[in-house]
């Protein structure tokens, strides 16, 4: 029998052909891929849209209130009733309160409390009114004011009732036989029962102490039993009064020159005028003070008083901090400038060396900011005027070399697609913005898009990736 043949099946294998068309193909896939690549980690420039804006720099302070003040005390023990209410005016001879020393007023006014005429409409809107201004003035910060504005306010109420009821219980108690002390005001003034130990104070008693309020206490003065020589009032004889506060090293700078400041009270909506002036405390340390001849009975009842000092409005272009940067210009006497030609553009004629001599080469030059002796052109390394080379003033032989360099202050444009470099007068700032001055030559405008972050352009001319 035959053999049988081993018959083994070899797959051919084509044989790669690489053209031409595969090879750019290749190219173009790499590049691609390199672009993509790049982009995504190209870090991206944002842009900010420039606006027109003003800053405000209004600073918040708590100063102390100093009046001309006279405490007045009782000179007997007993129950005690009021018949002014906090902050109204009282002339020489006006009934403040009375003094009971038996009770027997105390007594009669509770037995008889349903027949006075309860608070008037006067009464509601005070008390509504100091709670509106204690409510928009809070701050968690300073818990303890929750205090002194339940004694302002239960003295407040106290003072309306009583008012109230003595007016039209007087002949009931005449017929009862019910004998008190009516005790009258020997000074004209603003009354008020809210007694703390800084009555005294004046501005040659400025400290930075007076400013701890750790152990401040303010007492209003209730109805009730008394005891002798006991606070029972105080009598404010003048509408003039102060307000002083402590100043920072910037506040000394910023007020240097100012005679007079504007006031919001917190809370309070008031808005005021007052006469501006720098003291120095007893221990050493600068204050402000701020004087003013009306609005003291609003807060006739309050020691430390919050504020804000607002800042004079500087409108102009908004733009953020980290925009602003700063490049180096050559400086050029503007009478060297030159028209090209025929061309409207602007710039200056450059002095060439060839092999047939000297010549003059005009130069188109962008200006990026001019004083009355200099324009300011650009010092970037890019072949067009550099350090020694000399410029011919037109229609004369005088001739100046380029080498003096001063710097700008600006932003970076990038309405083009690639950063321009545009100079800004700033006006006005704070942490994060400030305010430029608009309509500049060469400044920018209101749309102006510009890199919000200076930091990242190196150099001018650098196209963005957004």
């Amino acid at each position: 029998m035959a053999k049988k043949k081993n018959k083994k099946i070899v797959r051919y294998r084509k044989p790669l052909n690489i053209n031409v068309g595969m090879i750019i193909f290749a190219l173009i896939f790499v590049y691609m891929a390199f672009s993509v690549y790049t982009y995504m980690r190209k870090e991206k420039v944002q842009f900010y849209e420039v606006v027109e804006g003003s800053i405000v720099n209004d600073k918040s302070y708590t100063g102390i209130a100093l009046r001309e003040e006279q405490t007045k005390y009782t000179d007997r023990a007993g129950y005690i009733n009021y018949y002014v209410r906090e902050g109204k005016r009282a002339s020489v001879g006006t009934s403040i309160y009375s003094i009971d020393e038996t009770g027997a007023l105390a007594a009669f006014l509770e037995e008889h409390a349903d027949e006075g005429t309860g608070m008037s409409s006067e009464g509601l809107s005070d008390i509504k009114k100091q709670l509106s201004a204690f409510s928009l003035s809070y701050s968690d910060d300073k818990f303890s004011s929750v205090y002194d504005a339940k004694y302002t306010l239960e003295a407040t109420v106290l003072e309306y009732s009583n008012f109230s009821s003595m007016e039209n219980m007087d002949t009931l108690m005449k017929e009862k036989g019910i004998s008190f002390q009516q005790v009258r005001a020997d000074q004209a003034g603003v009354i008020s029962y809210a007694i703390d130990s800084y009555e005294d104070l004046t501005e040659s008693g400025i400290s930075e102490a007076v400013f701890d309020r750790t152990n401040y206490s303010k007492a209003i003065t209730k109805t009730g039993l008394i005891d002798k020589e006991a606070p029972v009032y105080k009598v404010i004889t003048s509408d003039s009064w102060s307000l002083v506060f402590p100043m920072s090293e910037e506040d000394i700078t910023a007020f240097a020159d100012k005679k007079t400041l504007q006031v919001s009270f917190t809370g309070h909506d008031l808005v005021t005028t007052g006469a501006f002036s720098r003291i120095t405390g007893t221990d050493g340390k600068a204050y402000g003070k701020l004087d003013f001849n009306k609005y003291m009975v609003e807060f006739v009842s309050d020691r430390y008083i919050d504020f804000e000092i607002l800042s004079d409005k500087v409108s102009g272009l908004k733009i953020p901090v980290s925009a602003i940067t700063k490049k180096d210009f050559y400086l050029v006497p503007i009478e060297y400038l030159a028209q090209g030609g025929d061309s409207s553009e602007t710039g200056f004629f450059k002095e060439t060396y060839g092999e047939t001599g000297t010549s003059a080469v005009f130069i188109p030059t962008t200006l990026y900011y001019a004083t009355d002796e200099f324009y300011y052109i650009d010092s970037a390394e890019d072949g067009t005027f550099t350090a020694g080379d000399y410029i011919v003033k037109p229609n004369s032989t005088d001739r100046y070399q380029i080498g003096q360099t001063a710097s700008l202050e600006g932003v970076y444009n990038i309405n083009k697609g690639y950063s321009v470099f545009k100079q800004i007068e700033v006006l006005d700032s704070n942490d994060e913005y400030c305010t430029v001055k608009k309509n500049m030559k060469y400044g920018l405008s209101v749309y102006d898009h510009i890199v919000l972050d200076a930091s990242i352009i190196e150099k001018e001319g650098v196209l963005i990736y957004q």
